[in-house]
This record gives structure tokens, C-alpha cells and sequence, in this order.
């Protein structure tokens, strides 16, 4: 196994990002799914000047992206959204997209079950064509209730990638898992030969060392399954909005290079952007818990 991060993380120029998290020790970058902001062959260059590669990206399936929209443009939007960032992936030379189908943060259905289910296969399945000539993976992602009411389980997201085609897989997220699974080491062990990413962050959604969950099992179990592929650190630090907060100085009041898909999340999720000194801890918590694991 390796690791990697995201970079959607703090507002900040992927330059920075790429210098800083090499500098570090990762090897691996899953870039965030904003594709008309990046120059692939500049970003190439990067990561390679910095010994890095590409593992995959990360859909961000917010606004109006959603592939069991009710409405058949706004699936067909969603659809070309996500094939734009396999082809950014595919020109990275990456291995893996991991897509959320609906829209996050969206709970309340478009439609029946059976009609959703339907939207959603079919979506997929295009997107699936198209990922499966470029030779890039897809991963589908659960996430957690209050984020989304479609798939929130390993067991649910299996289903749909069956539903998919034979190469589609999951991407299984440790911080969501802990709030849906019944058994966190047991959704693993089904994903046995269909896990294309898995994403990290602690119970409390910081770095990973900084909560409770037991990261020795939660590798152990990765490798009990013959998972070699990816440990892609995906912290979302919560804004403490009151005077017990712990780290005074982690808000950022003047990020750059902030998109508006970015700025919504981290609204949405009670976050902010955060600066560079707490991110830089964060970052290098996560490197130094799973480090010696892997």
C-alpha cells in the first residue's frame, strides 16, 4: 500500500499542495474532480519534478450534479461532469475515480426507489463505457445519511456496481463507515476484490491518530483482503465556533484559490478553509499514523 491525499482540503494553488505533501512523504495525490482548473500537463510535470503520481480524483457531486435527477438534462449534465473527470484522470496517467451518485448534502428522493435505481444504473453505465475505454476504474463511494439518502453502505454500494459492470468497484471512506457500518472490518472483507480506493479520515473527521478508530485493525483488515492499492487521507477539519475550540489560530480569513464547489462544501459541512500551519499538522498526523502501518 501507499499514500496519497486529496487536495480539496485547503484553498490553496495545487503547486503548494503537491511541494508540500511530497516534502512529507506521500507519493500518491487523488486530485479533486475540478477539471476545468487544472492543466494536466503541467500538473504532470509537477508531480513529477516531486516524485508523486496520480492515484485518481475525487467527484464533487454538488450544485445541481446528480445522477438520479428526476430531471433527464440534468442527468445528462452530471453525466458529461463525471466523464470530464475521467479524462482528466486518464491524461493524469491515474487509476481510479470514485463518484458519489447523488448530489451531497441532497436528502430528500427525486423519485420511487425502483425509479431512482433505474436513473442511476443507466447514468452510470455511460459513464462506465466510457471509463472502462479510457482504463480508468470507477469506485463507488458510500456516504453517510445526513449526506445523502441514496447509498450510504458498502453493502449498497456493492449492489450498484454489480448493477454497473464487472470492473466497477467501491471506494470505501473510513469516517463515513464508522457512522453507517454495523461493522466497519466486515464491510472491508465483502469488498474483497472490488475495492478500487479507500479514503481516511478519523471518526471526528480530522486527521487520522486524532479520534478513536483503531488504524492498525483498519489496515490489517485492508491487507487481510489483498488490498494493495491506495490510502488516500481525506480530512474535513470542523470549525469550532465556540471558545473551547483547541486550535485558535487553524481559520484561514484569507484563503486563495478557492472554487465556489469548495467554498459550498466546506459551508455545508460546518468547516472553513483552514491555514497552512493547521493543515501542514494535519497532513503530517495522518503521514505519521498510517506511515509506519503500511
Amino acid at each position: 500500500m501507499e499514500l496519497g491525499i486529496h487536495n480539496w482540503m485547503r484553498s490553496e494553488t495545487i503547486e503548494t499542495t503537491i511541494k508540500r505533501v511530497a516534502a512529507l512523504g506521500y507519493t500518491r495525490l487523488e486530485i479533486a474532480g475540478n477539471p476545468e482548473q487544472y492543466d494536466t500537463k503541467h500538473i504532470n510535470q509537477l508531480m513529477k519534478d516531486h516524485g508523486l503520481s496520480c492515484w485518481g480524483a475525487v467527484t464533487l457531486m454538488l450544485g445541481e450534479r446528480n445522477l438520479l435527477a428526476r430531471d433527464e438534462a440534468q442527468r445528462a449534465r452530471s453525466v458529461q461532469y463525471v466523464k470530464d473527470v475521467v479524462k482528466m484522470v486518464k491524461e493524469l496517467d491515474g487509476h481510479m475515480v470514485s463518484v458519489v451518485p447523488g448530489t451531497v448534502g441532497k436528502i430528500v428522493p427525486d423519485g420511487r426507489p425502483e425509479e431512482e435505481w433505474k436513473w442511476a444504473v443507466d447514468a452510470l453505465k455511460e459513464i462506465y463505457d466510457y471509463s472502462e475505454a479510457a482504463g480508468v476504474l470507477l469506485g463507488i463511494e458510500p456516504i453517510n445519511r445526513f449526506e445523502t439518502y441514496f447509498i450510504n453502505r458498502a453493502e449498497q454500494a456493492l449492489a450498484l456496481a454489480a448493477a454497473v459492470g464487472p470492473n466497477c468497484g467501491v471506494c470505501l471512506d473510513t469516517f463515513h463507515m464508522n457512522i453507517e457500518e454495523a461493522d466497519m472490518y466486515e464491510s472491508i472483507r465483502k469488498a474483497k476484490g472490488k475495492l478500487t480506493g479507500f479514503h481516511v479520515a478519523d471518526n471526528n473527521r480530522m486527521a487520522p491518530g486524532m479520534g478513536h478508530l483503531n488504524w492498525e485493525k483498519i489496515v490489517a483488515t485492508l491487507k487481510e483482503i489483498g488490498y494493495d492499492g491506495v490510502l488516500s487521507v481525506e480530512f474535513c477539519a470542523p470549525l469550532d465556533r465556540t471558545p473551547a475550540n483547541p486550535y485558535p489560530d487553524s481559520i484561514d480569513e484569507d484563503p486563495e484559490n478557492l472554487s465556489p464547489e469548495q467554498a459550498k462544501f466546506l459551508v455545508d459541512h460546518g468547516s472553513t478553509s483552514v491555514t497552512e500551519a493547521f493543515y501542514t499538522m494535519l497532513t503530517t498526523r495522518s503521514f505519521n499514523t498510517l506511515s509506519k502501518l503500511i
